[in-house]
């Protein structure tokens, strides 16, 4: 592990906290009503290693396989909560079950069963949010739930097993995310009134991460901006 990598994260985290303390302020909010997740898919166990050596308590990863063998490799760092962010299937919740602690990204009522399978036989206890499709083309490619059928969902986790921690979602491209991100907003507060506890609201990567505290986001996935530009992949 490098010490000019390191040095160059260090920058990049105080340049991200530095906006984040900004927009937190324009907002009327406190810094501390806010956690940065640092989204670490396609970058090496070294670069987890060196975030956790610099304070990140929380990552993301999106690729199940790529996620499961990062952390096998030492484990998860202590103090360091994983968050699986990408689009999941059936068939791979139970080994994201495994290692994450919370899933962002449930979006139908299947995954809630089998995720809470997977946290059963793991032994462990699981966080989820619902991704909710912000989208105004019926094909959008954000992925998440209809806006409609997030109500039902979220009751459904709370029903389960498992834990409903709230709500996540990806502005559209495209398109202006304050918009976004007051119809977010608007929908948190509904499933608010039903489930006082689900109070996460994930929004807001790289390029929007104001508006998303302009609009109460509780979360923010940040991965370019610490990390760089993602390296090559198969």
């Amino acid at each position: 592990m490098s010490a000019a990598r390191r040095d160059e994260l260090a920058a990049n985290l105080a340049a991200v906290e530095g906006r984040i303390t900004a927009a937190c302020t324009s907002a009327g909010r406190a810094r501390d009503e806010v956690q940065l997740v640092v989204v670490t898919k396609f970058f090496p166990r070294g670069d987890l290693d060196l975030l956790a050596g610099l304070g990140v308590t929380e990552i993301g990863e999106n690729r199940e396989q790529e996620a499961a063998a990062k952390l096998a490799d030492g484990g998860t760092p202590a103090g360091v909560r994983t968050h699986f962010i990408g689009q999941l299937q059936s068939k791979k919740a139970n080994a994201v079950a495994r290692w994450a602690d919370v899933v962002q990204s449930v979006d139908r009522s299947k995954l809630v069963n089998a995720l809470a399978r997977g946290a059963e036989l793991a032994g462990r206890d699981l966080t989820l949010l619902v991704q909710v499709d912000l989208d105004p083309e019926p094909d959008g490619r954000r992925g998440g739930a209809d806006p409609a059928d997030v109500p039902a969902l979220a009751d459904e986790i709370a029903g389960s097993p498992l834990r409903l921690g709230g709500l996540m979602a990806v502005a559209p491209l495209d398109a202006d995310p304050d918009a976004a991100f007051e119809r977010l907003a608007r929908l948190h507060e509904r499933v608010l009134a039903d489930h006082p506890d689900a109070t996460m609201l994930s929004a807001g990567m790289s390029g929007d991460l104001e508006q998303a505290v302009r609009h109460g986001a509780t979360h923010l996935r940040v991965g370019t901006a610490i990390l760089g530009t993602r390296p090559s992949h198969r």
